[in-house]
């Protein structure tokens, strides 16, 4: 282990004593000493009191409090609350709220306010405004519109956050501490600074403007640069080289990263023994940044914004966050109703108990006072817009409850994953160009988004109740699994191919589907045969694309119908064919295996497609010592926990669910023989 992993370990295990004697009695799993144990769940909600007088304060406390709410977080977006002037700080309001917190036996955790940057300091500090490709410099009309590389910005949140966490060090009410919320939302910036900051990163990273030029591929259309002071900024929102368009994506995403590592730095100076846990948003659209190979820097557990979609992507993207991480996924926002503005009833319990499913922890409504104005005007939270408290207020005191019985059952869930998903935010960033040449155009071969794939090679694993990590395979040690997938990793740089050629080497499984390994860390097409870097691994060669429209082949004794058209040509040298298309001139190889070492590398010849990569699983499950986990109808998701199972119906209809013999809902209370009726939306935990 190395020097900077025991300091981050070490870090860890300060931070998680930090939430209670329950962790703190836990800590030390056997190799896992970051794992802080089950027995504490916590259940809250956000709370920004910037406008509330005292008295609804008090009100407000004594509602979470009635409620059984043991954490709220606070901070977050308030940088003038805290700060309304350069250098005048206020502290004695939020000093109150802190100790009222305390008395309720609530404890807090503290956002430092990073974002949005104050008026103020756009007035007294011009770099801080955003400048668009175009040059048009932008007022701070919305949040996030900061340029965080700006110095005056980075040494005055510096500022703020020292103030911030020496003032609630020793506050007894102080849980832990959050960077930045929705840091990965926010801005790029096109400024004549920003654009000499990127030529100093760019220096870093090449040496040499020759090594800049044949990774920018500058031969091509006379882009040749032949002084540092012609690197323009690329055009984040095209048209422009993929090449020079990463290479931006990549310098913003380490200006985030490095910003995140200056607050850690605080906090692990001034409150050493509190968490971060943080609330980062990495996969926004805006600009996003790095997170999976780079979290350990500044994060102690997968913390996130949990607005749900669809149960297969929202799992995933929970899964992103928590990483490799032992840790539980906190929801540090959490879905308070449901699409529109009043929500569903039933629906922010049904998600927090998938949440447990995942290996949740916490559950943070957001918000709990509805918005009177701002951005968010009109959004309805736990307190209706009169400060009348709504229903949900009352169904989240209802998940308090449930959370109150499932901590002394074995909850929050530790989750020991032996199927890994390669992820990486390198090619996120190659898939999907900006500006009119997009992937219809320049790219056709690009048929299926990136998380198209990865949600459907991960959609049969979820539904048959199977743990997953999410992870980026250069940065995590791989022999802690026993299924790679990788699904259209379409950018191979040569470290994550390292690690697969090692994964696969050892004794490894590894499925890899069409549009992998197909250009370099440079977003450059291999001058090889393809898979780029990993031919010899998978013992093929595939150098032909077609959409063959409806695709027929059979996956064992299953007859399989693909619905995505896109296929490769593959042509095995020392593999071997596991499955053909049947309705394809040449019937060429749909599925093919090659023993590589002590493992063995399977190529899927179409983007991945629940269909095609459910059969493909099942045989392998047997050979890898993966266990299905409980058997439940479409939509029903399930784990057991101690002997016990939970039950999860994300669905608007009731379900019937196959159980062994009699058993006994904990949380309902019923009897059920046979067979476990789940309401629309409703959960349960059997016993027997």
């Amino acid at each position: 282990m190395t020097r900077r992993v025991l300091k981050i370990a070490a870090a860890c295990t300060l931070a998680l004593a930090a939430l209670g004697p329950g962790h703190a009695a836990a800590q030390g799993a056997p190799g896992h000493p970051d794992w802080p144990g089950a027995g504490q769940l916590f259940v809250g909600t956000c709370y920004q009191p910037v406008d509330r007088s005292r008295e609804q304060i008090q009100r407000d406390i004594a509602l979470m409090r009635e409620s059984g709410f043991k954490v709220v977080r606070m901070g977050d977006l308030s940088w003038d609350y805290f700060e309304p002037a350069d250098g005048k700080f206020e502290f004695a309001t939020f000093d109150w709220i802190m100790d009222q917190m305390h008395a309720a036996g609530i404890r807090v955790i503290v956002d430092i306010a990073g974002l949005p940057a104050p008026l103020w300091l756009h007035h007294k500090y011009p770099g801080v405004d955003l400048v668009t490709q175009q040059g048009n410099r932008l007022d701070a009309a919305e949040r996030y519109m900061d340029n965080i590389s700006d110095p005056d910005y980075k040494r005055l949140v510096a500022r703020f956050a020292d103030k911030l966490t020496k003032r609630y060090a020793h506050h007894p009410a102080l849980l832990a501490i959050g960077f930045d919320n929705e840091i990965g939302n926010g801005f790029m910036s096109y400024s004549e600074a920003d654009r000499k900051r990127f030529i100093v990163w760019l220096k870093k990273k090449y040496g040499s403007l020759a090594a800049l030029n044949q990774a920018w591929a500058t031969q091509r259309w006379s882009r040749h640069i032949g002084d540092w002071d012609e690197v323009r900024l690329p055009y984040a929102e095209g048209p422009g080289a993929y090449e020079r368009q990463i290479d931006l994506r990549r310098y913003w995403s380490d200006v985030t990263i490095g910003t995140l590592k200056d607050l850690e730095a605080i906090r692990r100076r001034n409150t050493p023994d509190k968490p971060a846990i943080s609330n980062l948003w990495d996969s926004a659209g805006r600009k996003g940044f790095d997170y999976l190979s780079s979290y350990r820097d500044y994060a102690h557990y997968g913390a996130m914004g949990f607005y749900p979609g669809s149960p297969v992507g929202s799992g995933f993207e929970a899964l992103m966050m928590k990483g490799a991480m032992s840790t539980p996924i906190w929801f540090n926002e959490f879905t308070a109703g449901g699409p529109g503005y009043y929500g569903t009833k039933g629906r922010s319990r049904m998600w927090a108990h998938f949440g447990l499913l995942l290996g949740a922890q916490t559950v943070l409504a957001w918000t709990y006072n509805s918005h009177l104005g701002g951005e968010e005007q009109a959004l309805f939270g736990l307190l209706d817009h009169d400060d009348r408290p709504s229903w949900k207020l009352g169904e989240f005191a209802t998940i308090a409850a449930d959370f109150d019985k499932l901590q002394k059952l074995g909850f929050p869930r530790m989750t020991q994953p032996k199927v890994a998903f390669a992820y990486s935010f390198d090619n996120m960033q190659a898939t999907n160009p900006a500006g009119p040449d997009n992937t219809n155009t320049v790219r056709p071969y690009i048929t299926t988004p990136y998380l198209t794939q990865a949600h459907n090679a991960f959609e049969p694993l979820f539904k048959d109740n199977i743990d997953v990590a999410v992870i980026n395979i250069a940065h995590e040690d791989l022999s802690r699994y026993s299924l790679l997938v990788v699904p259209g990793l379409y950018l191979m740089d040569q470290a994550s191919a390292d690690a697969i050629r090692k994964f696969v080497g050892d004794g490894g499984t590894v499925i890899m589907t069409a549009l992998s390994d197909k250009v370099n860390e440079h977003n450059q097409w291999f001058n090889t045969p393809l898979p780029g870097r990993l031919t010899d691994v998978f013992g093929l060669r595939t150098n032909e694309f077609y959409n063959g429209g409806t695709l027929l082949t059979k996956i064992g004794d299953e007859e399989v119908k693909g619905s995505i058209g896109h296929y490769e040509v593959l042509e095995p040298s020392t593999a071997q064919v596991l499955a053909r298309f049947s309705n394809v001139d040449g019937t060429p190889p749909s599925i093919t295996v090659n023993n590589y070492g002590k493992g063995r590398a399977i190529y899927v010849a179409t983007a991945a497609q629940p269909q095609i990569m459910r059969p493909l699983y099942r045989q392998l499950y047997a050979s890898l010592g993966i266990a299905p986990g409980p058997k439940t109808p479409d939509g029903v998701y399930a784990r057991t926990v101690e002997g016990r199972t939970l039950y999860v119906n994300t669905t608007g209809e009731a379900k019937e669910v196959a159980i062994d013999g009699a058993m006994t809902g904990v949380l309902g209370g019923k009897q059920w023989t046979g067979t476990l009726r789940l309401e629309p939306l409703g959960v349960e935990l059997l016993a027997r």
